[in-house]
Order: C-alpha cells, then structure tokens, then sequence
C-alpha cells in the first residue's frame, strides 16, 4: 500500500535530501524536496533525480505526484 510515509522514506533513501514532506490522498500525492543535489539543475532534471529516487514505484504504485523542488538556499528564503 502506498503512503505518504512510505514516499517519503523512497526519495529521502535514493536522494541526499535536507527535507522532504509528502502529503496525499491515497490516489494524489504533493511532495516538497530540499536537496543540494537539485543546485544548478533546471526543474526537470530536478524531477528526474526524485523519480530516480522511486525506481518502478512510479510506474507501478505512484500515479499522481506533483513536486515542488528546492535547494536549501531556496528553502532557506521561503522559510
């Protein structure tokens, strides 16, 4: 079964993350990622890495994530 704990324990384990918050539904999914890994990538290939932090969850348990991305600098100045 898929929860948010469950995510968040997925892209916290494949990626170097400073933060990571999941929230949903059930069916929906929000997550928010602070890594260093994401500095200098564009919002794409920021994606890339957390997707290649779900491996096959995404193709078989995740069908719905929206992601909003950051670097700790940007976590810093939105906090």
């Amino acid at each position: 079964m898929v929860t948010a704990e469950s995510i968040k324990q997925s892209i916290a384990t494949g990626l170097d993350c400073q933060h990571v918050e999941v929230a949903g539904d059930g069916h929906h999914w929000e997550a928010v990622i602070v890594s260093a890994a994401f500095q200098g990538k564009n919002k794409v290939q920021q994606h890339q890495l957390v997707y290649r932090a779900l491996g096959d969850r995404m193709r078989e348990e995740i069908h719905a994530l929206s992601m909003k991305t950051l670097t700790p600098e940007q976590w810093a100045d939105n906090s």
